[in-house]
């Protein structure tokens, strides 16, 4: 079974972003970057999976910036065996993130699809779903376990009740969250041999995707800062000083 896994080049969690002064956008320039956390788990997912014997061939996909293939070239180093690199100069909407994903999918014919279910800098939890919605592929969203066993999988969902547990018919879409695994790090071998392994290059144009935003940013701000708290003597003090913020009436 071939498994596809999506990357994508973010800010590093590690790293406080910065609003641009003219608040058009997050200031990117000389910022760390990493492939998104919730990516990492997917890959390690993956590479699970081949070592038990499920998959036989794991393939990463990023969309973004030429900058973006040094991201792929650790989901390499984890242990993928190859990437594809769909170059944009342009940030890439989740509707058109998704559409790209689903021409890939046609041309490697994946049995399984991971991806993270979300990234760390728009948080919009959407790409998973649109490629369910535009490949016709079965779902699992959230994964906190996933189980592949013949021609289905099972995949156990972190819900607002507690878990679900949902069995998928392959070839399936599973995005996964944060209690699945424990990425690995990347050893030094590794990081060397990813050096070697096959990396292609393609554009939207490639796949006859057009990439022109749909949305418009109007303005940034970072949130506004939190007030001090204040103790009080009583109950009573408590309720008048609710009132006065508006809090109760």
């Amino acid at each position: 079974m071939k498994v596809l896994v999506a990357v994508k080049r973010v800010i590093d969690y590690n790293v406080k972003p910065r609003v641009k002064m003219d608040g058009t956008g997050v200031d990117l320039a000389n910022v760390k970057m990493s492939m998104n956390p919730f990516d990492e788990i997917a890959v390690e997912e993956a590479i699970r999976l081949k070592e038990k014997g499920a998959a036989t061939e794991i393939v990463a996909v990023s969309i973004g910036p030429a900058k973006a293939q040094e991201t792929l070239r650790t989901a390499l180093a984890m242990g993928a065996d190859r990437a594809i690199l769909v170059t944009s100069g342009e940030e890439v909407e989740p509707l058109a993130v998704a559409k790209i994903l689903a021409k890939v999918a046609e041309e490697e014919q994946p049995g399984l699809f991971l991806l993270g279910k979300q990234a760390i800098d728009d948080d919009s939890s959407a790409v998973g779903q649109m490629l369910g919605a535009l490949t016709g592929y079965g779902q699992g969203t959230f994964a906190s376990k996933v189980e592949v066993a013949g021609d289905t999988v099972n995949v156990t969902r972190e819900v607002d009740g507690g878990l679900e547990t949902v069995a998928l018919k392959l070839p399936a879409i599973v995005t996964t969250d944060l209690r699945l695994n424990e990425p690995r790090y990347a050893s030094l071998p590794n990081i060397m041999k990813a050096k070697s392994k096959p990396l292609a290059q393609k554009t939207p144009a490639d796949y006859g995707v057009d990439t022109a935003p749909r949305l418009e940013t109007l303005k940034v701000a970072e949130p506004s800062k939190r007030q001090a708290g204040a103790k009080v003597g009583s109950v009573d003090e408590l309720v008048e000083k609710l009132k006065s913020v508006g809090v109760v009436a």
